[in-house]
């Protein structure tokens, strides 16, 4: 186990728990019964992902990495002011749809760094991204 294996693992369990919020701050909003099956079903894939994540992090004497409370702050106020004006699904699809954007894109950027962290890791950030690509692919119908 490597330094590097720790912060991969940390940041994609970060991930995990900003996307949560995410869907979970969003979830009042959804009025179509379909969308809400696939928000539940990409909360739920995150949530075992964060799980697994959670877990290699206990295996190696590790401590989660919480989403850092300022970002989480304006997350929150984000969602809130972009649901004020427009909360239909479009809306809720382009802001899930960016999400999983950043998260490929911050998971992809960490992969790269970390390149010398343990493999299982490595799996676990991969798995991550393809959820979000796919997340992102189910989310076009609603734009």
């Amino acid at each position: 186990m490597n330094k590097n294996t720790i912060s991969l693992l940390k940041s994609c369990n970060q991930g995990c728990k900003y996307a949560t919020n995410s869907m979970e701050k969003l979830y009042p909003h959804i009025k179509d019964d379909k969308f809400r099956k696939v928000i539940d079903d990409y909360n739920n894939k995150h949530i075992k992902l964060g799980d697994e994540c959670h877990q290699m992090l206990n295996k190696y004497g590790a401590d989660e990495k919480d989403p850092n409370p300022m970002a989480t702050m304006f997350s929150k106020m984000s969602i809130d002011v972009k649901m004020l004006n427009d909360d239909s699904t479009k809306k809720i699809a382009e802001v899930m749809f960016d999400g999983c954007h950043m998260g490929i894109k911050s998971v992809s950027q960490d992969l790269n760094k970390y390149q010398d962290a343990e493999q299982d890791s490595r799996n676990l950030a991969k798995e991550l991204i393809d959820i979000e690509q796919n997340y992102m692919k189910d989310l076009v119908g609603y734009l």
